[in-house]
């Protein structure tokens, strides 16, 4: 079969996706279990996984996993969510991202097994993961929570070899609870008996909830300032564990939060027993990718501004994800900083600005065409105090920033979506 072909088939079965029933997120097991048993259980057929969830640095931790085993010559299955280009992007086979075919073929032979039964897009999606992971060998499964833990499609799996969670915040509370609490309890959801729990820098009202659910499983907690922990030094960081310490490159990611990611993919790898050499760790550190994560762009929308500007990435949008953002730009002091958000409707979009406020020279309030349910630009500015101005795109508001300003930072961010046709605009 032709590439268009292959693609096409996969467009058209991405599609009829968006068609199924229930179309709102709705957290529940029994739809997907019960496709799953009609397909034999591929998601008992898994090599050995790694369960991340978290609210923020999930993806991050997916990041660092994969790079650090393949430094160590390890074939690892990916599984994370959402997609920012390509919805290929979302399921990597062996290190490698699904093929067209390979994605077409596999939602045909589910849709043809579901039989139409009522069924979620993300639950049908997950469905084709442990179905394409148990088909092809690999060493290590990845797999990231889409939202919560407790009933997040991915939860179906068998206890996993080690489980992470990263930074917890307040989002998605319509669906996860209006606490620090109640949101650490979904994600305490992935917690399965006797199997080692990894967790990073957390609020104490969110650890102690991970602490004593990791106790009434008897699941060991190995907890960042207790098991494990890192220290940022001049020109790298210390990483530390019951078993010495060990000192490490900074990470291609970027930013102070990324070293608690680090940790925790390093802590959990080592947890898994699946022998990762040592030696791996700074090849995989320097290798890791992961995009709109203060990622600098380097394409066509970075060539809109003149000479003295960078341009940069990140798909943060929450509370929690401001105030990485806002450590990390407090290091970029030395240039002006020129903040382009667009938003996801109903996201605290005052909480997300408020730590960043201070920082910015400038803000413009932006809503991409194309952008998925992306806030109304007006709805930013008031969230902003009317500090904001109307881009009302990245493009006017890019321009607006190079005929005003001689030189500076801009960093556009706010959500993943709007980071999707960010990255779409940067590489045309």
């Amino acid at each position: 079969m032709s590439e268009t072909a292959a693609t096409f088939r996969a467009e058209a079965a991405i599609a009829r996706l968006h068609a199924l029933h229930p179309v709102l997120i709705d957290l529940s097991l029994d739809r997907l279990e019960r496709l799953l048993a009609r397909l034999g259980h591929p998601e008992k057929r898994l090599p050995p996984v790694i369960h991340v969830a978290g609210t923020n640095g999930k993806g991050s931790t997916c990041a660092f996993l994969r790079a650090i085993a393949e430094a160590a010559g390890r074939q690892v299955h990916v599984y994370t969510s959402p997609h920012l280009v390509r919805f290929n992007e979302r399921i990597r086979l062996s290190g490698r991202l699904v093929s067209d075919l390979e994605l077409a073929e596999a939602l045909e032979h589910l849709e043809r097994i579901n039989a139409g039964a009522p069924i979620s897009v993300f639950e049908m999606i997950t469905a084709a993961a442990f179905f394409l992971f148990a088909a092809y060998p690999a060493d290590l499964a990845v797999l990231e929570v889409g939202l919560g833990g407790r009933f997040d499609a991915t939860n179906v799996i068998p206890p996993p070899a080690a489980a992470a969670i990263t930074s917890i915040s307040l989002d998605h509370q319509e669906f996860l609870g209006e606490s620090l609490g109640e949101v650490a309890r979904e994600k305490a959801g992935i917690i399965k008996p006797h199997v080692p729990l990894v967790t990073g820098a957390q609020p104490p009202a969110a650890l102690s909830v991970l602490a004593a659910t990791a106790e009434q499983s008897n699941a060991p907690l190995l907890a960042r300032g207790q098991a494990w922990d890192v220290t940022r030094l001049e020109a790298g960081f210390r990483y530390q564990d019951r078993t010495g310490t060990l000192d490490l490159p900074f990470p291609a990611l970027p930013g102070p939060h990324q070293l608690d990611n680090a940790g925790i993919a390093l802590t959990a790898l080592v947890a898994s027993g699946l022998g990762i050499p040592e030696s791996a760790y700074a090849a995989g550190l320097l290798a890791v990718d992961w995009p709109a994560r203060l990622e600098r762009l380097t394409g066509r929308l970075a060539r809109r501004l003149p000479a003295g500007f960078s341009l940069w990435l990140d798909g943060g949008h929450n509370p929690g994800a401001g105030a990485a953002l806002a450590t990390h730009l407090a290091t970029w002091r030395d240039q002006p900083i020129h903040l382009v958000v667009g938003m996801k409707s109903g996201k605290d979009s005052a909480g997300f600005l408020a730590p960043l406020l201070p920082l910015a020279a400038s803000l413009y309030a932006v809503a991409e065409e194309g952008q998925h349910l992306a806030m109304p630009v007006s709805d930013i500015i008031a969230a902003s105090g009317a500090i904001a101005r109307p881009g009302p795109t990245v493009a006017s508001a890019l321009a607006a920033i190079g005929h005003s300003q001689p030189r500076g930072r801009v960093l556009i961010c706010g959500s993943l979506y709007l980071a999707g046709e960010v990255l779409k605009q940067d590489r045309a």
